[in-house]
């Protein structure tokens, strides 16, 4: 079921990686400027925002098997419909539909995770499953690097439909949960996403989304400009910047599974966020200042990506086990997801705003560092929870527990 798991949140991380790498080319086919383009990323991610809370409600009413199949066959139709798009409107609709049911992947895989290993192991298994994000854009790398050069753009988003097959080994081998159907079976009250407003819930709810919001409008900004960064600032072509990133994200593999073992079994969870994610503002800084050529870029981006994106290993994990079973999918979409696509639909367009204004440097390193930097200082106001305890106790930990 792991490797199920892993396969379907990678996927899903491919599809989001896809429209980053063909920005500058479908910038170039509607004569687009950077907001413009970034705008209807904006627009797409909450769409995508909205659609994705109310199908984790449904995770948690319908459960998790049925909702995963679901998400795996419409994402792969809605990713290959953007070869067809005839304008920047339709485009926007595709994108934001796909993010939703797509996204969807991150609260079901996280839930079953959760709610399926032992203890002892959970926290780093749900780590793992992270290494998602780096393998899809690198796997995205792969058909750009091929594609973007001697194609047309719109033939990338073809290869969304690889994940197709998976739906069917999600039929076969993938199982509710005991604890949900349990849960379910014991009449538990259908899951609201109010109920995250509930006392002894509301104050970790909030700082979870605050958090994440934040963290994500920086990774987003820092993720879907940099190929236009790399092209405009420092004048690569399609290739030279697809063969990096992809690179530096499956050199950041490392960083993700690092940060789960400490997460794990030497420092909470809580203390392993904040320190990747002030390890990883400090790398970016480097990026933006300190790197030259080729060489060091990679270097420079393998780092960033080790820290900056490899505290999601633990922000995940985390985010996961500190709420009960039956809200767990519902949480997951909302202070997850949802801060997730607000996050990726403001950060973007606002620091391309804030680039067009003051230039690269300044725009990229102010509009991504700051915003970073507050999202890991946000988790000291979080409780560390000791890793290797059941859900259930960790349920006893937090009740009544501001945050």
């Amino acid at each position: 079921m792991f490797a199920l798991s892993l396969a379907a949140y990678t996927t899903a991380q491919m599809d989001l990686a896809l429209f980053g790498y063909a920005v500058p080319a479908i910038r170039a086919e509607f004569g687009l400027s950077l907001s413009g383009v970034m705008g209807i990323v904006s627009a797409a991610f909450v769409l995508g925002g909205l659609l994705i809370v109310v199908l984790g409600v449904l995770t948690d009413r319908l459960g998790r098997r049925l909702m995963l199949q679901l998400s795996l066959v419409v994402s792969s139709l809605l990713v290959a419909l953007h070869a067809i798009a005839p304008n920047p409107a339709v485009l926007t609709v595709l994108r934001g539909s796909s993010i939703g049911v797509g996204g969807l992947t991150y609260p079901i895989t996280g839930a079953l995770i959760t709610e399926e290993f032992p203890a002892r192991v959970r926290g780093l298994f749900l780590g793992i499953l992270q290494v998602g994000y780096p393998l899809g854009w690198a796997l995205a790398s792969v058909w750009a690097a091929w594609i973007l050069e001697d194609y047309h753009w719109r033939w990338l988003f073809l290869f969304g439909l690889v994940s197709l097959p998976l739906a069917l080994l999600v039929r076969r081998v993938v199982r509710e949960p005991q604890r949900f159907a349990e849960a379910r079976a014991a009449g538990a009250v259908p899951a609201r996403v109010r109920d995250l407003l509930a006392p002894g819930i509301r104050s970790r709810a909030v700082l979870l989304f605050c958090s994440q919001f934040l963290f994500v409008w920086a990774y987003a900004a820092s993720i879907f400009l940099f190929p236009s960064y790399l092209r405009e600032v420092r004048g690569f072509e399609a290739f030279d910047f697809s063969v990096l990133i992809g690179a530096g994200n499956a050199i950041g593999v490392l960083g993700y599974l690092l940060a789960a073992f400490v997460g794990e079994f030497l420092l909470t969870r809580r203390t392993t966020v904040v320190l990747w994610t002030l390890t990883g503002a400090c790398c970016f800084q480097g990026l933006v200042w300190v790197a030259e050529g080729f060489t060091e870029l990679l270097i420079a981006y393998a780092l960033m990506s080790m820290f900056f994106y490899g505290s999601a290993a633990v922000k995940f994990a985390y985010l996961a086990e500190v709420f009960p079973t039956r809200l767990r999918a519902t949480a997951m979409a909302t202070c997850g997801s949802l801060a997730v696509t607000l996050g990726s639909a403001a950060g973007p367009l606002m620091v391309a705003r804030g680039i067009e204004t003051i230039g690269w440097a300044q725009g990229y390193a102010l509009l991504v560092g700051v915003p970073l930097v507050g999202a890991g200082l946000l988790y000291l106001l979080l409780t560390p929870v000791p890793s290797g305890l059941e859900v259930e106790d960790i349920d006893r930990l937090l009740s009544g527990r501001k945050a």
